[in-house]
């Protein structure tokens, strides 16, 4: 009996201690509450058609931009890029080397990249403007 009394007097201190160490733990959040990182939304249709694309006329990257902006500088290298729109351009054979040329829509000439010779826009060598070439614009709905 002896031995069973000291049992129940260990017991009640074990207790009495975990009781004493459980006031002394700071409380954490309230229970069910979690701490989590969200990921992040998803891009819609109308995000993506908010943007384009343009290569960098200086060092050839890629670049996206949203869409209507007039100049878009490369993050590459600092170039600060024109932004023409497919009905802005137009195209015409270089004079010298046949090479095709791009330039903005209604520039009197436009000088070669390759062998830096200027060639006259006239009404003879004049193409329509890119957006005629390539046709309507296809939207991402219509991809699908």
């Amino acid at each position: 009996m002896i031995a069973e009394a000291e049992t129940k007097d260990m017991m009640e201190e074990i207790q009495s201690q975990k009781k004493e160490e459980d006031e002394d733990e700071e409380e954490g959040p309230p229970p069910g509450w979690e701490s989590t990182v969200l990921p992040p939304p998803p891009i819609s249709a109308a995000e993506i058609s908010e943007m384009a694309q343009m290569v960098c006329g200086s060092c050839r990257r890629l670049l996206s931009y949203p869409r209507g902006t007039k100049h878009v500088k490369c993050s590459c290298c600092q170039t600060v890029n024109l932004v023409l729109e497919a009905y802005q351009v137009g195209q015409v054979k270089c004079s010298n080397c046949e090479l095709l040329l791009m330039y903005p829509y209604g520039a009197p000439s436009v000088r070669c990249s390759s062998c830096k010779s200027v060639t006259d826009i006239r009404e003879d060598n004049k193409r329509p403007p890119w957006s005629v070439l390539q046709g309507p614009l296809k939207t991402f709905s219509s991809v699908r």
